[in-house]
């Protein structure tokens, strides 16, 4: 099929080649606009750009709809148009720039998280499953038919980056099958069934962490916003931000802690919370770079007084 291609971040890449791989004529590549990235703030094209470059397929970037980038797709005589993660909506105005209109790749089974960060707020939610769904747009955020959906375990111990670099991988064989389908004319979208839910994009103020919440509420909102927005606590003030964790094993004698209060087990830096402590394994205090808990914790003086907020 002759296709145009909608990402932008590093979990898109893989589905646009696969989409290559499998003989698909690219018509063009639709990303955002150059980002600022690092110290430096230099301008740096979007990984879905970069790697369309490589492929040497004809780059569009914008982030919005303007009526110029609606006229410019239009005129591709594309069949079909694909999205995975491209950050901006497509207007009613644009929704039939190809023959077919548009399919776009979602990580969640839909209509369970609606919205822009659906595998983060799995994790958050503490699901232990999650899924893809590929559907046609509409103009309604995530609403539209279903063509095709695929089931995805949710790792004990996996945090957002990684369930999403995961979903990444198994996402772009999953839209293949489904745009190869598509193109034979072998399956027929279905509305959704079920009581929708949204995943709201996460912003700072989701760093924070309730010490007072339950082990798994704590354990659970960490990972999920591991590694962006990042889980902070405060020191003295100062941002301590909790790169990982864990459950402390059952053969460690973990004594009574309050919400934040800190402790060393053996080799173990614990952390009380509303129920069961948790372990902290690797920490960046603000100004540092990433370093074991038990090295940050062995350093300060006030370790045995020393209360998270």
């Amino acid at each position: 099929m002759r296709l145009v291609f909608a990402g932008t971040p590093s979990t898109a890449v893989p589905s646009l080649e696969a989409l290559v791989d499998d003989g698909h004529e690219i018509a063009a590549v639709l990303t955002r606009d150059d980002a600022k990235v690092g110290r430096a703030r230099a301008l740096t094209p979007s990984p879905v750009a970069a790697r369309a470059a490589e492929l040497g397929l004809r780059v569009i970037k914008s982030n919005r709809m303007s009526p110029d980038v609606t006229a410019e797709l239009a005129s591709l005589d594309a069949e079909l148009g694909v999205i995975v993660a491209y950050g901006a909506l497509i207007d009613a105005a644009t929704l039939d720039a190809p023959e077919r209109g548009w399919i776009n790749l979602h990580f969640s089974l839909l209509p369970d998280l609606r919205g822009a960060a659906p595998a983060q707020r799995a994790v958050m939610r503490g699901d232990s499953s999650t899924g893809m769904t590929i559907f046609q747009l509409t103009v309604g955020l995530d609403e539209g038919p279903v063509f095709a959906t695929q089931a995805s375990p949710i790792g004990e111990t996996e945090t957002s980056g990684e369930l999403l670099e995961r979903l990444a991988g198994e996402g772009a064989a999953f839209l293949a099958e489904t745009v190869r389908g598509i193109s034979e004319d072998a399956l027929i979208s279905k509305p959704q069934v079920g009581e929708p839910t949204t995943a709201a994009k996460l912003r700072k103020q989701d760093s924070a962490v309730d010490w007072a919440a339950p082990l798994v509420s704590v354990d659970a909102h960490i990972r999920g916003v591991t590694p962006e927005p990042g889980a902070v606590a405060r020191v003295d003030g100062q941002p301590l931000r909790i790169l990982r964790i864990a459950r402390p094993s059952e053969a460690i004698d973990a004594p009574p802690l309050a919400p934040g209060k800190l402790a060393v087990v053996g080799q173990d830096v614990l952390v009380g919370t509303g129920t069961q402590p948790l372990q902290l394994v690797t920490v960046q205090p603000a100004g540092k770079k990433p370093m074991p808990a038990r090295d940050w914790l062995r350093g300060r003086r006030d370790a045995e007084t020393l209360v998270l907020a």
